[in-house]
Formats: structure tokens, sequence, C-alpha cells
């Protein structure tokens, strides 16, 4: 295990040092210059015109071809299959596990779709938790289970439990007689390898798209708490605010910007999470296995089974995923649609642009105009989103605002459009439908409005 590891460090300070050595550019498809972006350019200069199954899964265009070389090795782990035996390559997983992969759960660089009735779940998460918080704002975990049920155990060993589901359905119309229906979700979890507590909270999860983040990471964080107004002060029912949470590196609080609730302050962070929780393989900022101190535990006071240099090698790989470009902007449908999202409010969240700062260390990532749709604040969806579960400064009513760049590409790219957190929407129009909270007259501005006017703002969402 050492020697493995050991190999794997030298690799990547070695990429690190011809880095330095050489910086030779790769060429950009086009020349861009800043004053000429505009929102076909959703990644300001790391935008990609790819369209088909592979759209989210490009690297920055900018890289030079060692820095390429890099993105290429992360791209490699996040792929990678994990096995249980010490004697293979790759190995580390479980004792207890979701999924073996990265791309198990985030395909194609997506989300997968939500399972239906009698499926195996997959790739959802279930998030859970005692009331209460530690010292650090953190959930408390579940005695015995922890912050995540984990249904699946290497030979000979249990998984916490079984989850199914099963949805109920109501029908509405609009005003103009159009139908759509709203779904539920119900999990349930069985057959617990020991009695769960009561009082426990549940949440499920999907998977969200990776590509952008490091363009997210990269927006100063004076930028977003400009944005937030938690006791709306201007009064137009809008209260977006952070979320602040434990940076394990820094040992400080830090403004949280990945994940559903903004509960991750850095992509390193969230890949540590990811392997340990979501595959069981334990790194240098979570060294204990997630089943720490269950019985399932194998109990070995062993290295870190992913070796650092690894697992900076993936973080890597997500900083540096393009994002794709718009389409069809000069349509007049899409023009009247993306019109309409401005005046019913949706761009209040929603927010078009936002500006890189400057990172003298990743020039790839500096002073980029781009367009993700959000604003990485926390805001009330009202009580049909209510998981009732309080996740650091979250309430179980709210939820960060989701990016909506590459929206219109996840049929193409995941073969369905399953959104929101649990994957309850079927379609954009089911998505809409759930808002309330602070976007309840927003969802009443699309709910009121003509066919016309409702189907402008479906096809300016699918151009993004």
């Amino acid at each position: 295990m050492y020697f493995k590891h050991k190999i794997i460090t030298i690799v990547f300070f070695s990429l690190v040092i011809v880095f330095i050595t050489f910086q030779s550019c790769k060429k950009t498809p086009q020349n861009i210059e800043e004053a000429d972006l505009n929102e076909w350019y959703s990644g300001g200069k790391q935008t990609v015109f790819t369209t088909g199954s592979s759209a989210f899964s490009q690297s920055f265009i900018e890289l030079t071809s060692q820095k390429q070389a890099l993105h290429d090795f992360g791209d490699g782990l996040f792929g990678t299959t994990f096995n249980s035996d010490n004697t293979q390559r790759n190995h580390g997983l479980g004792p207890i596990f979701n999924g073996q992969s990265c791309i198990t759960c985030h395909v194609g660089d997506g989300r997968t779709r939500a399972p239906m009735p009698g499926e195996p779940i997959g790739p959802v998460l279930l998030r859970i938790s005692m009331p209460g918080q530690n010292q650090y704002g953190e959930s408390n975990p579940v005695p015995g289970f922890g912050i995540q049920i984990q249904q699946r155990g290497i030979f000979g060993v249990l998984g916490e439990a079984d989850i199914n589901v099963s949805y109920s359905e109501n029908t509405y119309q609009f005003p103009d007689g159009e139908v759509y229906a709203l779904r539920v979700p119900l999990y349930t979890i069985t057959n617990p390898y020991t009695p769960l507590p009561s009082g426990m909270m549940v949440s499920a999860r999907m998977p969200r798209p990776v590509f952008g983040f490091g363009l997210l990471e990269a927006i100063p964080e004076s930028d977003i708490l400009a944005k937030a107004d938690e006791n709306d002060g201007n009064n137009d029912g809008i209260s977006g605010k952070p979320n602040y949470v434990y940076d394990m590196s820094s040992h400080t609080m830090k403004l949280g910007r990945i994940g559903w609730k903004a509960t991750q302050p850095s992509l390193i962070q969230q890949a540590s999470f990811g392997f340990t929780e979501d595959i069981g393989v334990t790194n240098f900022i979570l060294p204990n296995e997630n089943s720490f101190g269950q019985p399932q535990d194998d109990h070995k006071n062993d290295d870190t089974e992913l070796g650092d240099s690894a697992l900076y090698a993936v973080s890597y790989y997500l900083k540096t995923l393009a994002v794709p470009g718009r389409r069809d902007v000069e349509d007049a449908t899409v023009k009247n649609g993306k019109k309409i999202f401005t005046q019913i409010g949706c761009v209040k969240c929603h927010a078009s642009m936002q500006k890189t700062g400057v990172d003298v260390a990743f020039p790839e990532l500096s002073n980029q105009t781009i367009f993700p749709y959000t604003d990485l604040l926390l805001h009330n969806m009202g009580p049909g989103l209510d998981d009732g579960r309080p996740d650091h400064q979250a309430a179980g009513y709210e939820w960060r605002t989701p990016p909506l760049w590459g929206i219109g590409l996840t049929n193409t790219v995941n073969g369905h459009t399953n959104f929101l957190h649990d994957g309850r929407a079927r379609n954009l129009i089911e998505a809409i439908m759930w808002h309330s909270g602070e976007a309840e007259n927003a969802k009443n501005g699309f709910k009121n409005s003509p066919k016309a006017v409702r189907d402008a703002l479906i096809k300016f969402l699918n151009s993004l």
C-alpha cells in the first residue's frame, strides 16, 4: 500500500514540476476577448460547444498539455471501480458503501435519474442525522449508522439497511386547462442491521452535475455575500443567506458553496466526503472508515486508502471541467423566455452573471465572466420541499440555488429530465411548480401566464 501511494505521489509532483518548467500552451478553439464575452459563453473562456453525450465531460480549453495530463489522471480516478482485495490495484472499497466509483452516481459527469417503484435506489443517497449539532454546526450522526445509509457491503459484510421508494401523485391544471402532475417520493428504510433510533431525520439526495465547480469556487466570497439579504431588508420577498461550514483542512468556518444545501466549502473536501461516505475509501481529510465504531468496521489501523496526490488529482479534475455553451441564444422565443425569466423574478435567486476573482496560481479561472444562474445562497423553498433535516445553518426548507447552466442538455447526456434534490420533478415544468416560499411569486407568474409564455420560458431554460 505504501509503495503504491509513493508511486502516485511521485507521478503527481513530477507533473507539477513539468507544469512550472515548460508551460507550453494548448491552443484555444477561437480567440475570445473579454469585451466579446456574452451568454454564448456560459463558462467564460472555459466554455465548450460540445452538445452530445460528452457535453459535461470536457476539460478547460486553455490548459497546457501537462495540466491536461493531470486533468486526465484525475478523470481516470473519477471513473475507477474500487475493490476490496488488498492485493489488487484500486483497493479500499467498503466495508460498507453506496457505489464502487464516482462515475456510478455522476454518470457522464451529470446526474442519474430517480428510481421507479420496485427498482434499486441506485445512486440516491439518504442523509440521516439526529436532532442537534456538534460544536462546528455539523449534523449529529445517528448511532450505529453515521450520517448516511450505506446499503451495500463487501463480501461477508452486511450493509446498513435496504431502501425502497414509492410515490404519491396528484394532478393539477394551469388556468388555461393544461394538465400537469406532481409526485412526492417516499423512501422507506427496511431490514436495518440494527434497530433505527427514534427521532432520526432523513433526507434523500440525488447526485449533482459536477462540471463548472472550479468556476463557482473561484467567485469571490464578497460577491456572494453582496447578494445576501437574510432579513429581506429591501422587502422584495427574497432573503438569500450564506451557509457557513467547517473546513477540515484549515480548521476554520468557511462559506459553503457546494452541495444541495451548500454544506461543503471546497472541491477537495467534497471529493473527500464522496470517496469516504459513498465508496468507503479513506483519505487524509477523512482517514476513518464510514463504518468506524460499528460492527462492520474492519478495525484495521492502516494507511489511508487513497493517496494524497490522488485526492488532489480528482479535485483538480473537478476544478477543470468546462461548461457547455448556450444554444439558440438568438432565437426569438428564447429571447422572449429570458425576458419572462427576469420579469417574473426567477433571476432574483438564479442570478445570471457572476465574475471569478484573481487567482495568480490558476490563471485559467481568473477574471472570467460566467453565466451560472445561481447566487450560491440558501433560500426558503416552502413546505413542499422541506426535508425536515437542518444542515449546518440551513433549515429543512432552505436549499442552495442550483446552477442552471447546462440544464437543457440533461436529457442528451443522462437520458432523463429528473430535477430537484430528490429527483421528484420529471421535467422543468414540474420543477418550477414545486417552487414555493421565496419563489412563490415567481412560480405564480409562470403558472398564471398563457401557455405560449410558459413554453417560451421552458425553451429558454433548455437553451442554457
